[in-house]
């Protein structure tokens, strides 16, 4: 179904009748909150890796931090109460419609570091099959794109992880842009006593006309 729905949100928007946009996203989160103080404060916490590349970690911070602030917490790196811990990727996916006997694994990209639990996905165990960086036959497989954030708070000074948010999209739009600030809206959806279990947690854009 939701491949479906992704379809026809192509369709309309190539017609240039899409007035809306949703980006649902699948996610699970784990607290160990009974509840956020008021002006509950944090500060973003780094891995090596993250520091190599200052501005795209600048700007998922960003997207990040708008999605904090809007849970009731407040950046303070003099005095937080809380790290946080945030993890961003993107990858090229093969679209559901191909024909995985046609194409082969597509390339994965990055942006910024791996989300904490999550390997690289791809077709026959992650390797390539047939023609390698592209198909050795048929037409080009339609552009398709995963995306997964998450967000880890641990408790100051103690470090205890307090809580783990995890949330993944996929679909057919290249605008990563728009849909990761997004996404981490939807990971902290609930907090800081999310429901139990995986849930699907769709957030309304809105798309402009011709």
């Amino acid at each position: 179904m939701k491949a479906v729905l992704a379809a026809l949100l192509v369709v309309l928007g190539l017609s240039g009748c899409a007035t809306r946009w949703v980006v649902d996203s699948e996610v699970r989160s784990f607290s160990g909150m009974d509840g956020v103080p008021s002006g509950a404060s944090y500060r973003f916490e780094r891995l090596p890796s993250q520091k190599i590349d200052e501005p795209a970690q600048q700007q998922l911070e960003a997207w990040a931090g708008a999605a904090l602030d809007g849970v009731g917490l407040r950046r303070d790196d003099a005095a937080p109460q809380l790290s946080a811990l945030i993890g961003a990727r993107v990858t090229s996916e093969l679209s559901p419609w191909a024909d995985p006997w046609m194409f082969g694994n597509p390339w994965p990209g990055w942006w910024g570091p791996p989300a904490p639990g999550w390997g690289p996905r791809g077709w026959y165990g992650g390797g390539w099959y047939g023609g390698g960086w592209g198909p050795a036959f048929g037409p080009p497989p339609t552009p398709w794109f995963g995306r997964e954030v998450s967000i880890v708070l641990r408790e100051l000074p103690s470090n205890r992880v307090v809580y783990e948010t995890h949330a993944r999209n996929d679909g057919p739009y290249s605008n990563s842009a728009a849909i990761l600030p997004v996404m981490f809206q939807a990971a902290l959806q609930g907090f800081p006593n999310p429901p139990p279990g995986e849930r699907r947690v769709d957030i309304e854009l809105p798309r402009k006309t011709p």
